[in-house]
């Protein structure tokens, strides 16, 4: 399950008594952050905010009480305090899913998140293109976008592509942890040498449907085969830097020098693991820890009797700011976002355990020397001039399709 891969996160990082001290950014930084935030939009990659409902009431969105604040890192009221302009909601399902059970979990979750932005229309719209994004935000509503986790429920089929999209779904990572038919996966078994035919027609297709692709989760050479084949910025939806920490799930330095002649964004993850060293070393020697269990609340409870015997390992905005700078050195800062992947648990960077963060993380960053243009694109720019050249070469796709067809009657 996603969750399995981040066991020894969530056993790890939380400590009673530990918390991010506020000092560590000044009340300017903190007042310029929000200020910049609330004229440009922040655009969040991801958030599996779906799958925890699912977990937590059975996809009941009503009954998860979003216009409350809960237990876990995301609801209305902090989202508001964090200035998230633009959401990309995750609709996850697992990769080890039955093909027969695939499609009716990916409708089920697609329904989940179109009920968060349907049950609370003050608060959010659903966005299909980058122009919708800066309407919706200009509204002081919070744009919400879908985004296909694994490419499990195509099923190989070319044309679910295009149901998806219909759906509202703008972005597939090609991959979760699972390697498919037609894809390596970082985290799974490496079959295919990267991409087969059938995952390169898969890139082409969504390139001409409009649907972002999203190579996060994939093997390095599924990484750099995509980047061969596409002919539309790619994104890696929620992913950090290889050179900082050598987690599999990073993105090594011959990837990020690529992004500007692909024109893509890397969108930082708040993943501990990712970030820190300390702690991804620390999750490899207890790599091996029971991880029968896949839920949330059952992580929860797991990690409460590791939590006294190993202590305060924890991840922090310093991190999170070290991997955006080191991106932005080697790609540029034209190719670098922030896709946070919020999922239900207290392990999260300090400064950054819930989605009210996101001020701290661009204060940090100010102090750092960072100006308003570069922050701006960062916070939201990068990601929606990718989506305005998907959009564009789609539309030159499908007229080049047409024109081909029409001649050929």
């Amino acid at each position: 399950m996603k969750f399995l891969m981040r066991i020894t996160c969530a056993l790890l990082l939380l400590v009673p008594g530990v918390s991010f001290s506020q000092e560590a950014v000044s009340d300017a930084a903190l007042e310029h952050a929000r200020e910049l935030l609330r004229s440009s939009p922040l655009v969040d990659g991801h958030n599996d905010l779906p799958w925890l409902i699912r977990e937590e009431t059975g996809g009941d969105v009503a009954a998860f009480q979003l216009e409350e604040e809960n237990d876990f890192d995301t609801d209305i009221p902090r989202l508001r305090r964090g200035l998230v302009g633009a959401q990309f909601w995750s609709v996850w399902i697992p990769g080890e899913t039955a093909a027969a059970d695939s499609k009716r979990i990916q409708l089920e979750q697609i329904d989940t998140a179109r009920q968060i932005i349907d049950t609370h229309p003050e608060t959010f719209e659903l966005a299909s293109t980058a122009e919708d994004i800066e309407r919706i935000f200009a509204t002081g509503k919070i744009a919400s976008l879908l985004g296909m986790e694994g490419g499990y429920a195509l099923n190989n089929s070319l044309a679910a592509i295009g149901e998806y999209y219909e759906l509202g779904v703008r972005y597939m990572t090609l991959t979760h942890n699972a390697t498919l038919d037609w894809a390596d996966a970082a985290l799974g078994e490496q079959r295919h040498g990267g991409l087969t035919a059938f995952g390169r027609d898969v890139v082409r297709e969504m390139n001409r449907a409009g649907m972002i692709v999203d190579i996060a989760h994939t093997s390095p050479a599924t990484m750099q085969q995509t980047l061969d084949v596409a002919l539309a910025p790619v994104i890696f939806s929620h992913a950090a830097a290889a050179a900082i920490v050598d987690h599999p799930r990073n993105v090594a330095d011959d990837v990020l020098l690529r992004l500007p002649d692909n024109g893509g964004v890397i969108m930082v993850t708040f993943i501990p693991s990712f970030l820190s060293k300390e702690v991804w070393e620390m999750e490899e020697k207890l790599w091996a820890t029971d991880a029968s269990i896949g839920t949330v609340q059952e992580f929860r409870g797991l990690w409460e009797a590791y939590d006294a015997e190993f202590g305060a390992v924890r991840a922090s905005i310093d991190d999170v700011a070290d991997h955006i700078e080191h991106i932005r050195d080697i790609a540029g800062v034209r190719h670098v976002g922030i896709g946070s992947d919020y999922w239900g648990m207290p392990d999260m960077p300090l400064g950054l355990e819930d989605v009210s963060g996101f001020p701290r993380l661009f204060a940090e960053l100010i102090q750092r020397g960072w100006s308003d243009e570069d922050l701006r694109m960062l916070a939201g720019g990068n990601i929606l001039r990718v989506m305005r050249q998907v959009e564009v070469i789609a539309i030159e796709l499908q007229s080049e399709e047409a024109l081909v067809k029409g001649e050929s009657k």
